[in-house]
């Protein structure tokens, strides 16, 4: 991935936005002389992985911030917390869409079309098995990309061909309408077989941050598992999706692993470790990522207190470079056992206290994926953002296994075990099988704990389910430090889904907005 600096300034050169969706990168290369090589293509896909790195933060925003754990309007030691209107609190109107522009992912998208337009059609000179992985992995890449949007916004604008470099340029013909909830899913699905039929048998694994037939597969049980249980309009549950989702599952079973110890698996020297199988590449000197934004600021230091009572200094070394904009509620940190390691591998807690030494409010940073202090003595935001470990293998085999009726505790003991390790006693720790909504809690509150800071949380619970059958994104038992539900069933159930922005919509004709906006 060090390789994708030397193509970013091409990567700016091939493709630029131009119309509301993005749809027309101007080709430079597109007579050809950018295809012309293995290694020209080699580094096309590796430029598809810098678009992927690119949206790291997209994660957090569609796929945590609004899911009752952040925090609100202020931290303790009173700085600002941005995005709490309307993203965080859940405030969305059609004039307060919180992003805009489907997030900007289309021109990422563009770019894998046109990949796989030139793949697909020339390039004569790959070899089967080479020509074979790249479309698997571009098919894999796009529908990632799509099941992004799929899950934000339901129906979406479908688009499987880079229209500007293929010759359309006039405005009506670059104007997409949305498509229906199932004729997007279905979509993703298709992608992901083509994927599928692409890799063949081929499970070469070329590292933790290129997209693989493994990834391939984390995508395909997400998707599936999805599909099983989220009603949207025309896409309604299809039961047998749980059995092809388990089956994906299945297949990576033998192939990856957890890590004894929770904290090893996203230190920055062990990138490459068997419980990744899919992460976006962050290296000193080359690119951060956005973690600052959840690291301590300076004013914490010598203001707050551990919870040995003794004032806190630069605790974890952020040497300034916390900004603190998002935090977690403490009622989260709460939730964990004192015995188990994933707390302080993920958080660090502190107090505030009056003139006679009384706790008077607490709260938590982000200690898990906040990079390193480098040879040069700076604190650099250079952890992987993972998209998908092992840890969600288990812990989807888990939810499936309810959803079919059968024990999901032998997976969710595997993470526990993990989590609590040599102090793990199973006449305590272990989960014992109980009704569907009381296993659905246990493996939701299981991934809240395995998963900070991973952009689960928000899909999590509009996935996962009550015994009614209704998403718990809906129940106040999952609302973090509240008794309200995170939304109204009765009034706020279209808010499970963005509005998108008014310029979009005047921008193509076509585009309407979400239903219920």
């Amino acid at each position: 991935m060090k390789r994708i600096l030397v193509i970013i300034s091409l990567c700016s050169l091939i493709f630029s936005a131009c119309d509301s969706l993005d749809l027309s990168p101007e080709d430079y290369f597109a007579t050809g002389n950018y295809w012309s090589s293995t290694a020209l293509v080699n580094s096309n896909m590796l430029a598809l992985h810098y678009d992927l790195r690119s949206t790291h933060e997209v994660r957090y925003f569609f796929g945590e911030a609004r899911g009752g754990t952040s925090l609100l309007n202020t931290t303790i030691i009173n700085t600002s917390i941005e995005n709490t209107s309307p993203i965080k609190d859940n405030t969305f109107t059609k004039d307060a869409t919180g992003v805009s522009n489907w997030y900007n992912i289309y021109p990422h998208i563009m770019r894998v079309n046109h990949f796989i337009s030139e793949v697909e059609k020339g390039c004569t000179f790959l070899s089967a098995s080479d020509r074979g992985y790249y479309l698997g992995q571009a098919y894999g890449l796009r529908a990632y990309h799509y099941f992004m949007l799929y899950r934000a916004y339901g129906g979406v604008p479908v688009i499987d061909q880079a229209k500007v470099v293929e010759g359309v340029t006039s405005a009506e013909d670059l104007y997409v309408a949305r498509s229906t909830p199932k004729e997007t899913l279905d979509f993703i699905k298709s992608d992901i077989a083509k994927s599928e039929e692409y890799f063949g048998s081929d499970f070469t694994f070329k590292g933790t941050s290129i997209w693989s037939k493994s990834a391939t597969l984390m995508l395909k049980a997400e998707t599936y598992l999805w599909s099983a249980k989220v009603p949207d309009r025309d896409q309604q549950p299809e039961t047998n999706d749980l059995q092809i989702a388990k089956d994906a599952l299945l297949q990576l079973v033998d192939k990856f692993t957890l890590l004894p110890n929770f904290s090893d698996v996203f230190e920055y020297s062990n990138k490459e470790n068997k419980e990744i199988i899919m992460a976006m590449r962050f290296l000193d000197g080359e690119a951060a990522n956005s973690a600052a934004k959840f690291a301590y600021p300076p004013t914490f230091i010598n203001r707050v207190y551990g919870s040995n009572g003794v004032l806190m200094g630069d605790t974890l070394q952020m040497l300034n470079k916390g900004l603190y904009f998002h935090a977690f509620k403490y009622e989260l940190f709460e939730s964990y056992d004192a015995e188990d390691l994933r707390r302080n591998a993920t958080f660090i807690d502190f107090y505030l206290k009056d003139k006679d030494g009384n706790v008077t409010n607490k709260g938590v940073a982000l200690r898990k994926g906040v990079g390193i202090v480098n040879s040069s003595g700076n604190r650099v935001f250079v952890s992987d953002v993972v998209i998908y470990r092992y840890a969600e293998v288990l812990l989807m085999l888990a939810e499936i296994e309810n959803k079919l009726g059968n024990d999901p505790s032998p997976y969710i003991n595997q993470i526990r075990q993990r989590a609590y390790s040599v102090n793990y006693d199973p006449a305590v720790h272990a989960h014992v099988n109980g009704s569907f909504e009381e296993n659905e809690l246990a493996i939701l509150f299981e991934r809240d704990k395995e998963f900070v800071y991973e952009g689960k949380r928000w899909h999590d619970i509009r996935r996962m389910q009550d015994a009614s059958g209704r998403a718990l994104v809906f129940s106040p038992i999952v609302h973090y430090g509240s008794e309200q539900p995170i939304l109204d069933y009765n009034k706020e159930s279209y808010k499970v889904l963005w509005p998108i922005n008014v310029g979009l919509i005047t921008g193509d004709p076509l585009v309407e907005q979400t239903p219920g906006y």
